[in-house]
């Protein structure tokens, strides 16, 4: 078992604490650096024994009631004092892993927070692994995996729209979906096996047609959840626009422009851009993600030529494109001869100048990278592109990349139990997809044995969390 912690048994209900507990961990929960506070977390069934080891107060920890602090010293083996701290006491089960749990809270230092944590392991705890609290609270029951997950959306969320949705995840309400969902497989499933001990009898008419619409409403539901795949990665990742087009147009000026302060050098010798250049702002609650690119032009130089390279591959994996002109300059004669791109938004730079009649009557949006107001129109432009690819808008629950892969076999396995069904296939030939289907659903919460699951997604955690 991943780090040789048990999960629950089946059946067994949140809260209950699991058996032969691991050890008790140890570990700083604020960022690294200065500040007013740190936070030093102890969990495990010896959590507040270590405490009792380190703590000096009024009152031991094991005699303070859950739920409650004192204030004390925090002192080393042989007496010497560490840190004055706040310190709380969280038993099990009402703790944010299910398991008895301590926090201090010290001065900010990296030093005194680094000493404090070093009491905590010579006084019998190991340093806890990235993502252990979390993954903890997720076998002792206290939240399903899409909760999880949710506590990291929380973390790295970067726009109140992410915020949101990372929150009603957290609130359980894809977890909830998905469990309705596990309900009526297994009851399509049940239904299914109970005909087969009357299989000369075979399936009724009305039966049949309820079983149809059921398949159908199964199916109906994945392809929701499925539908805000798009969103999911948007929300979590942003809008990816990449910032394409010939040396000198005014690609980085541009990324400065909406980013605020000078990100990118801008210079008038051309290919000063080798490399790609990623920064991410927020327009009116939609992370995007801007990636200015090394401007295209015919060079000898190796390493010009690479940024090039590097230009065209992250313009196949764009969201928009914002092809920049030069439009007081001609237009370059490949320019007609390019395949037309939906993703691509073309911007005629440098409007403050004289425009070039090549470019009359061409249809593009007119910018300046150096006027007051040279970028009116843009944001608004780059958001109706994004709201494309919003696929719900009326909920921010969105699932990730590792629901949607887990839900796509899901509804495949559905898909083929339903074909079976229609071809008057046998019963038991169409619980074997619908097994498979509630396997790949029960994923998505943690429902079944999905051990290198939790091994990857819990390393992506800070230490800490």
């Amino acid at each position: 078992m991943h780090r040789s912690a048990q999960g629950r048994a089946p059946g067994e209900k949140p809260g209950t604490i699991i058996s032969n507990a691991p050890a008790t961990i140890a570990a700083i929960s604020t960022p690294a650096g200065e500040g007013a506070i740190a936070l030093i977390r102890l969990s495990g069934a010896d959590a507040i024994a270590v405490a009792d080891r380190i703590f000096r107060g009024k009152q031991k920890p094991s005699e303070v009631a859950s739920h409650t602090q004192r204030l004390g010293e925090i002192v080393t083996s042989d007496g010497r004092v560490i840190d004055q701290v706040m310190l709380a006491v969280h038993r099990a089960p009402g703790s944010y892993t299910g398991e008895d749990l301590v926090e201090i809270s010290g001065h900010g230092g990296m030093l005194v927070s680094a000493k404090v944590l070093e009491a905590c392991l010579a006084a019998g705890a190991r340093a806890a692994e990235p993502g252990e609290f979390t993954e903890r609270a997720f076998r002792n029951g206290k939240m399903d995996l899409t909760q999880a997950e949710a506590v990291a959306d929380l973390i790295r969320a970067q726009t109140d729209r992410a915020l949101r949705s990372a929150t009603e995840q957290l609130e359980g309400r894809l977890g909830a979906k998905i469990r309705i969902l596990r309900e009526e497989l297994i009851s399509l499933r049940a239904q299914l096996e109970a005909s087969l001990d009357f299989s000369e009898e075979g399936i009724a008419p009305e039966e049949g047609e309820e079983l149809t619409s059921r398949f159908a409403s199964i199916r109906r539901q994945l392809e929701e959840l499925l539908a805000t795949a798009d969103e999911g990665r948007i929300l979590r990742e942003g809008v990816r626009v990449v910032i394409y087009g010939a040396t000198n147009a005014g690609k980085s000026s541009l990324l400065n422009r909406l980013l605020g302060f000078d990100r990118a050098i801008v210079s008038n010798i051309p290919g000063t851009t080798r490399d790609m250049i990623e920064e991410v702002i927020n327009l009116r609650g939609v992370p995007v993600r801007l990636m200015d690119t090394a401007g295209l032009r015919d060079s000898i130089d190796e390493l010009e030529r690479a940024g090039m390279e590097r230009t065209e591959k992250s313009r196949e994996l764009a969201d928009l494109i914002l092809h920049v002109a030069d439009g007081n300059a001609p237009r370059s004669p490949d320019f007609e001869a390019r395949e037309i791109d939906e993703r691509e938004l073309l911007l005629l730079n440098k409007s403050d100048l004289p425009e070039h009649k090549d470019w009359v009557a061409k249809h593009a949006l007119r910018i300046s990278c150096v006027a007051e107001d040279g970028l009116r129109g843009l944001p608004e432009a780059i958001l109706e592109r994004a709201i494309r690819h919003r696929a719900n808008t009326e909920s921010e629950l969105a699932i990730n990349a590792r629901h949607r892969d887990c839900l796509r076999r899901a509804l495949a396995a559905v898909e083929r139990a339903e074909a079976a069904h229609s071809d008057g296939l046998s019963a038991e030939l169409v619980t074997v997809d619908l097994r498979d289907a509630l396997d790949a659903v029960g994923e998505v919460v943690g429902a079944v044995d999905v051990e290198e699951v939790l091994g990857s997604l819990f390393r992506q955690f800070c230490i800490g969390k």
